[in-house]
């Protein structure tokens, strides 16, 4: 009996027991980090104040604080414990401290932003009704000032640890997507490209049929998602399925019930669209409509005038850097400087795209031969040790400096900053009817595509992404873009 006994003891936990395990884990770690958050706030919260209280009365900023005047800071501490806490009430309310890795940092921002500004506007105004002007309202507004600041720069700090904990599998979540299409596949995408999110992909089921999609694991079909979900230890489930497989969703919904996974939905409307419908309200009946392109009116005008101006910059400050690239072009191989080459611009245009010369002058003459060793997807081709690249050519195409001279295709409009990568006629023509959606807006020098993987990306996730960028723009969008392109311009990944 004993040996009996001992055995049931040392034997592994059920599938269903070691997911609950993990699922609690997971719990435990966002309270913990969820606390620390707070603690962190508090922290930070008094140091402004103190800060600032420093800046007036010791330092003197806003003018010398008259001896009459003088306050001591011991009798601002019942003012730092009112705003510590009216602080982190309101940011409770603004659902700060239910922020998750897929809250972008600009959206966080803002409502620490928010948060602090109506805290302080209570704090300001009911110590000065109740105590009259007996304080130094510098002191405020420079708290308020250092308060946003301070928690900006803590929320990404926390998201480049949370991003290093990510990637020790710390507080990740493991998730299958179900669904094989267009919507599971950006899904999957999303996931595997995104650091930061606290998801780490599986593999996924599809409705039918087996198969991997790239990179992607196929892990079997709906009918099996129980069984998947059980032996890969499965914290969540995604499912993204096409419109007209309702009863497929159906199935996997009561599968996912059955074993007590969360699950979440996709909805696929309007081919990958989602991000340009108009959810309206008809007495209670919801009406779905589309948007109007983002990119277009008095948003095309902003985005066109930030383009000349930075390009107008760049143009100056990068004029030594253009004539050193030049002649190392002129001395490496002989042929002119700059390339020019058809591409195709918005709505099907074509222009010629200006580049630093990186191959042979009989480069295209060579491709021919070339074409099977292809290690691009769909009609890019793509070669890792390409021949025709010249030396020079071979480091310009890894630091993106050959693309430089298409700042004056954004100067002459045929380009943007940026957009989606400018495709080549040939390339154009072997589009699917959705791939060609990637043309309503002008290319770009950098996008989403080349942060995010660049070649190393298939050709079907490359337009994911920039058909994202189309229904997702904003100016913000593009600083983000932009500030992500110099990393990944000095690593080089993906490049070549």
């Amino acid at each position: 009996m004993e040996t009996v006994k001992a055995t049931v003891l040392s034997a592994p936990p059920p599938p269903a027991s070691r997911n609950g395990q993990r699922r609690a884990r997971y719990r435990r770690f966002q309270r913990l980090l969820r606390a620390a958050t707070v603690a962190l706030d508090l922290l930070l919260i008094n140091a402004a104040f103190v800060i600032a209280y420093s800046l007036r009365y010791d330092l003197a900023v806003g003018g010398e604080v008259a001896e009459v005047n003088y306050v001591q800071l011991d009798v601002y501490l019942p003012i730092q414990a009112a705003l510590s806490v009216i602080l982190l009430a309101c940011y409770s309310l603004y659902g700060l401290y239910r922020a998750t890795p897929r809250t972008a940092l600009v959206v966080e921002g803002g409502k620490v932003l928010a948060g602090t500004s109506i805290g302080m506007v209570v704090l300001f105004g009911g110590f000065f009704l109740l105590r009259g002007l007996a304080y130094s309202r510098a002191v405020f507004l420079m708290a308020w000032a250092l308060i946003v600041a301070l928690l900006v720069v803590e929320r990404l700090a926390l998201r480049v640890v949370r991003a290093a904990l990510h990637r020790q599998g710390l507080g990740v979540r493991r998730v299958l997507v179900v669904g094989g299409e267009e919507v599971g596949l950006k899904v999957m995408h999303v996931i595997s490209t995104e650091p930061g999110l606290d998801y780490r992909l599986v593999g996924f089921v599809r409705d039918t049929g087996v198969g991997d999609l790239g990179r992607f694991r196929c892990l079997g079909t709906l009918d099996k998602l129980a069984d998947v979900v059980q032996d890969y230890a499965v914290d969540e489930v995604i499912i993204a399925l096409p419109s007209h497989g309702h009863t497929s969703v159906a199935a996997a919904t009561e599968q996912c019930q059955r074993v007590g996974v969360p699950f979440k939905f996709v909805p696929d409307l309007f081919e990958l669209s989602l991000g340009r419908t108009d959810i309206d309200d008809l007495r209670g009946l919801p009406v779905i409509g589309m948007k109007d392109l983002t990119i277009q009116g008095a948003n095309l005008l902003i985005k066109r005038a930030v383009d000349v101006a930075v390009a107008l910059v760049l143009l100056v400050v990068l004029a030594p850097v253009w004539g050193a690239i030049a002649l190392a072009v002129k001395l490496d191989s002989p042929g002119p400087v700059l390339f020019r080459q058809a591409r195709v611009g918005k709505n099907g245009r074509l222009f010629q795209a200006c580049k630093f010369r990186s191959m042979r002058q009989d480069a295209e003459a060579l491709l021919p031969r070339l074409k099977a060793r292809n290690e691009a997807s769909g009609p890019l081709f793509k070669l890792r040790d390409d021949p025709r690249v010249t030396r020079v050519g071979r480091w310009l195409r890894r630091t993106s400096l050959d693309e430089l001279p298409q700042i004056i295709n954004v100067l002459r409009g045929e380009m943007s900053l940026v957009g989606p990568r400018p495709p080549l006629p040939a390339e154009v023509a072997a589009y699917q009817a959705w791939q060609r959606k990637r043309l309503e807006v002008a290319p770009g020098m950098t996008g989403l595509w080349q942060v995010s993987g660049r070649s190393e990306l298939p050709f079907d996730e490359m337009v994911m992404l920039d058909i994202y960028y189309i229904e997702n723009w904003s100016l913000s969008l593009d600083f983000q873009i932009l500030l992500r392109t110099i990393p990944a311009v000095i690593t080089g990944r993906g490049a070549y």
